[in-house]
C-alpha cells in the first residue's frame, strides 16, 4: 500500500523509492509475459507499470474485452495477477488517452467517425490536425466513462488497499500535448461559450477588451478562431489560464469516475509532458498547462516524462531544473516522481543511428535520487511486437501502432526478449540505489539560500494565431528569456560551482527564509513581459530584505503588451532599446567595478540601462551600461541586461556579491562535475557527485558545516553516493570516497573509490 506523506511515498507504512519498469503485456504474447516479468525483476524494479489501451481492447462493434475472451492478451486481471506472483506491484496507466506510439493515441477510430463533433477546432476555425479531443465535450465523456466502466472494475478488485499489487492509477497521458506541439487550441463552440463565461467572472474589463463579448455566437466565435489586434494580447494569456482549469475539470471527472467504480486509497498520478529536440527547456509548459489538475489535491501525483538524451552540461542543468521545478507547485505532503523515466540506448527507429552513452541512465537516476524523486519508471523497459488492427485501415501496415512490427529497439530489454544493450546498465543503475536507498527513501536535499525563480505564466506560450503578432511577440520574447535564463547560464553557473538551489513558484508562494532570517536569493531569468503581480512580488521580495540576480532583458511590459514598469521604477532603472546580432552587429560585453577582471565577451544581444543609482557592472565596448548593481531598500539586486554565457566566474562574484554563502565549494580541473548534499531523518548524509564529461578531472570539494575539504578524481560519465555520517553496525562512518555497495556486515563493503586509493574515515 502506498501512501503520500512528507513527500516521501510510504510503502506499508515505511518510506521507500519505488523502481518500476514499463512493460507492455498488449506487446507481448501472453506465454511470454512471465519471461519478460522475470527479466524485469532481474533488473530489480519492485513494480510493472503498463498502458491500458482502450484501442486494444475495443472490437469492431464497440464492445470492450478486458477478459481474454477474444484474445489472450487482452486478460488484464491476468497480466496484474502474473506480476502480483512474481512480487512485482502495478501501476496503472488506462488512459483514454496513452500515446505510446500507438494510432490515435490509444482511442478508438470508431469515436472519430462516430462523434467527429469530439474533435476541436482552433485558429480560424481549422479542424486540428493531431488525434486530440475537446476533452469535456459530452460525447467524448460518455465514451471514456464506458471505457472506465470496463477498465476499472478489474483493477479496483485488486487494489493495494485490498490485498492486491495495484499501488497507483494514472488519469490519462500527457493533457494537453497534442494541442501544444501542434499550436491548435480546443475552440469548440461549447469550449468558446466556457471561455464567454470565465472571461466574464475574471476580467472586470472584459467588455472592453472583447468588442465581441456580447454579440452573437457566430461572432464571439469568429472574434477569438481569428483574434483581431486589439484583443489578441489578452486573449493569448487568458485563453492559456482559462485552458488550466478545462483540464483540472477534466482530471476531476476521471478521478470521480474511477473512485466511483472503486477505485480508492491509491494514489492518482498526473503525467507532465514537456521535454522536446533533446532537452527540457520547455517542461514548464506541461506543468503550466496541468499545475490545477494536481498540485494541492489530496491523492494526486505529479510524474515527469523526460526525453533528454545523453547526460551534458545541458541535459544535467535541465534535468536538475525540471525536478525543482515540478516540486515547486507540489504541497507539503506531494513528493516529485518520474513516470516516463527514459531508459535504453535512444535507438528507437532501430536504425543504428542513434547510441547513448551507456552510463546515461544510471546517473540519471542518481540525479533524480538526490533531488528527492521517490518514484521512477522506466520507460520503455521491454520492447515488443505490435499487434495487427481487428479492422484494417489500409494504412500501410494496418497494425495497432505507427512504429511498424516491432516496438522498443531502443529498450534494455528488446521486442523479442532478448537483453538489450543497456539492460546491465539499467541494473547497475537499480542496484547502486538500493545500495543507498535506506538513506535517500526518508532524505531531502540539502540547500543553500538560493533558489530559482518559477513564473509559469512565462510558460504559457502553447497558443499564439500564426498570423498575430500581438501574441507571436510576447510569445516569443517568453521561450528566449525564462527558466534557467538563456542558454541556461543561470542555473548551469550556480551548478558548476556547487550551489545547491530549488525553485519558488513565484506567482503563488513566497521566498522561503534563509538561514540569516531574510529570505533566500531569488535566481530570476526575466523577459519584456511580466505579470505585473509578479513584478510586485519581486518588489516585496527586495523590500523584506531579499536578493535578487537578474538575467534577461528589464521587464517593460505585461504579458499581453501593455506598458508595466513596476520592477525597473522599485530598481530606479530605464529599461533602453536592445542591440541584437545579425549582418552587421555584434555586440559584444565587458565588466567593470566588482565584477572586473572578465574578458570581453561576445553576446547575441544587450538592453541598455539607465539607472538612477547603484553601480554600472557591465557595459558594451562603447560604454553604454547593460548591467548594474542597485540596492532596493533593503534588499539588492544585479542586474545582468545581457545574453551572457554560464560563467562561474562572473555569476559566482554576483551572488557573493549578494551574500549567498555556499555550503559545498566544488572547483574542477574541467567543467562538467556537479554535487550537492542529501540528509535523512535519522542525521544520515550522503555527499553526491556527478561527473557528465568525458574527462578525469582534479575536483575538491569544500564542505562547509563538516569542516572538511574532500579531494576526489571521478571517472568520466558517473555519478556516486559518497557517505557523509551515516550510522552502520561498527559505528558512524564520517567520510568515505567510495560508496558503500554493502553496509549489511560488521565490515562494510566499498567500490571503486574515486581517486588513487581508498580513504576511509570513521567517527
Amino acid at each position: 500500500m502506498i501512501e503520500i506523506s512528507r513527500r516521501r511515498l510510504l510503502v506499508d507504512g515505511r518510506p521507500r523509492i519505488v523502481v518500476a519498469g514499463e512493460v507492455h503485456y498488449f506487446r507481448v504474447r501472453r506465454e511470454e509475459w512471465g519471461q519478460r516479468l522475470d527479466l524485469a525483476r532481474e533488473v530489480g524494479v519492485d513494480t510493472i507499470a503498463s498502458y491500458l489501451p482502450w484501442i486494444f481492447h475495443e472490437l469492431p462493434d464497440g464492445t470492450i474485452d478486458v477478459t481474454g475472451a477474444t484474445r489472450p492478451e487482452r486478460d488484464v486481471a491476468a497480466f496484474v495477477d502474473l506480476c502480483a506472483s512474481r512480487g512485482l506491484s502495478f501501476f496503472a496507466r488506462p488512459g483514454p488517452f496513452v500515446m505510446a506510439e500507438l494510432k490515435n493515441e490509444g482511442l478508438p477510430y470508431r469515436l472519430y467517425a462516430e462523434h467527429p463533433e469530439i474533435v476541436p477546432s482552433g485558429w480560424d476555425g481549422v479542424r486540428a490536425p493531431t488525434a486530440t479531443v475537446d476533452y469535456l465535450a459530452p460525447a467524448f465523456l460518455e465514451e471514456a466513462d464506458r471505457w472506465y466502466g470496463a477498465i476499472m472494475p478489474p483493477l479496483a478488485e485488486r487494489l493495494a488497499t485490498r490485498g492486491g499489487p495495484v499501488s497507483a492509477v494514472q488519469l490519462d497521458n500527457e493533457v494537453g500535448m497534442l494541442a501544444w506541439v501542434s499550436n491548435s487550441p480546443d475552440l469548440t463552440p461549447r469550449a468558446l461559450e466556457e471561455f464567454r463565461d470565465w472571461v466574464r467572472e475574471h476580467r472586470p474589463d472584459a467588455a472592453s477588451v472583447y468588442p465581441a463579448l456580447d454579440a452573437s455566437d457566430e461572432a464571439w466565435a469568429a472574434g477569438i478562431r481569428t483574434p483581431g489586434p486589439l484583443w489578441a494580447g489578452p486573449l493569448r494569456v487568458d485563453l492559456a489560464r482559462f485552458t488550466r482549469t478545462r483540464f483540472a475539470r477534466y482530471i476531476g471527472h476521471l478521478r470521480g469516475r474511477a473512485e466511483a467504480l472503486g477505485v480508492t486509497g491509491v494514489p492518482f498520478v498526473v503525467n507532465i509532458h514537456g521535454t522536446a529536440g533533446g532537452g527540457g527547456e520547455s517542461f514548464g509548459i506541461g506543468i503550466s498547462q496541468l499545475v490545477e489538475t494536481y498540485a494541492g489535491i489530496p491523492g494526486m501525483l505529479s510524474g515527469s516524462d523526460h526525453y533528454v538524451g545523453d547526460m551534458t552540461l545541458d541535459t544535467f542543468t535541465d534535468l536538475y531544473v525540471m525536478n525543482a521545478q515540478q516540486a515547486a507547485v507540489h504541497d507539503a505532503d506531494q513528493p516529485v516522481t518520474s513516470v516516463e523515466f527514459e531508459a535504453g540506448n535512444g535507438d528507437y527507429g532501430g536504425g543504428i543511428d542513434l547510441q547513448y552513452e551507456p552510463s546515461t541512465v544510471e546517473v540519471k537516476t542518481r540525479l533524480h535520487l538526490a533531488q528527492g524523486v521517490r518514484l521512477i519508471n522506466y520507460y520503455l523497459l521491454a520492447g515488443g511486437i505490435n499487434p495487427p488492427l481487428d479492422s484494417p485501415v489500409g494504412d500501410g501496415n494496418d497494425r495497432l501502432s505507427f512504429t511498424g512490427e516491432r516496438h522498443g529497439t531502443a529498450a534494455p530489454i528488446g521486442p523479442e526478449g532478448q537483453r538489450g544493450h543497456t539492460f546491465g546498465a539499467t541494473r547497475d543503475a537499480v542496484a547502486a540505489l538500493r545500495a543507498a536507498e535506506s538513506w535517500l527513501a526518508d532524505a531531502d536535499q540539502e540547500l543553500d539560500d538560493l533558489t530559482l525563480g518559477l513564473v509559469l505564466d512565462a510558460y504559457a506560450t502553447e497558443y499564439a494565431h500564426p498570423a498575430s503578432a500581438e501574441m507571436l511577440t510576447p510569445a516569443t520574447d517568453l521561450r528566449l528569456h525564462r527558466g534557467a535564463g538563456e542558454r541556461r547560464a543561470l542555473a548551469r553557473s550556480a551548478l558548476l560551482l556547487g550551489y545547491r538551489f530549488d525553485a519558488t513558484h513565484l506567482e503563488r508562494s513566497p521566498v522561503r527564509v534563509g538561514t540569516d532570517g531574510r529570505p533566500a536569493c531569488l535566481l530570476l531569468a526575466t523577459a519584456r513581459h511580466m505579470d505585473p503581480d509578479v513584478q510586485a512580488r519581486l518588489v516585496g521580495h527586495l523590500e523584506a530584505g531579499g536578493s535578487l540576480l537578474a538575467l534577461g532583458p528589464v521587464p517593460e511590459v505585461d504579458l499581453a503588451g501593455a506598458p508595466c514598469t513596476v520592477l525597473a521604477d522599485a530598481l530606479g532603472i530605464v529599461p533602453g532599446p536592445v542591440l541584437a546580432d545579425g549582418p552587421h552587429s555584434y555586440p559584444s560585453v565587458v565588466a567593470h567595478d566588482w565584477a572586473a577582471p572578465f574578458p570581453e565577451t561576445r553576446v547575441a544581444w544587450r538592453q541598455s540601462l539607465e539607472g538612477s543609482r547603484g553601480t554600472v557592472l557591465l557595459s558594451d565596448v562603447a560604454g553604454v551600461p547593460c548591467g548594474l548593481d542597485v540596492d532596493a531598500g533593503p534588499g539588492r539586486a544585479v542586474v545582468w541586461a545581457a545574453a551572457l554565457p554560464s560563467s562561474p566566474l562572473l555569476f559566482g562574484r554576483a551572488l557573493e556579491r549578494l551574500g549567498v554563502r555556499r555550503g559545498l565549494e566544488l572547483e574542477a580541473s574541467t567543467p562538467g562535475v556537479f554535487a550537492t548534499t542529501t540528509r535523512d531523518m535519522a542525521g544520515n548524509r550522503l555527499l553526491h557527485v556527478f561527473n557528465v564529461s568525458g574527462y578525469t578531472p582534479e575536483v575538491t570539494i569544500g564542505i562547509a558545516d563538516a569542516d572538511r575539504t574532500v579531494a576526489l578524481r571521478p571517472a568520466p560519465h558517473t555519478g556516486y553516493a559518497f557517505p557523509l555520517g551515516v550510522e552502520l553496525p561498527r559505528g558512524r562512518l564520517a567520510w568515505a570516497n567510495a560508496e558503500l555497495v554493502d553496509a549489511s556486515g560488521p565490515e562494510p563493503a566499498f567500490g571503486t573509490p574515486a581517486g588513487d586509493a581508498l580513504e576511509v574515515e570513521w567517527a
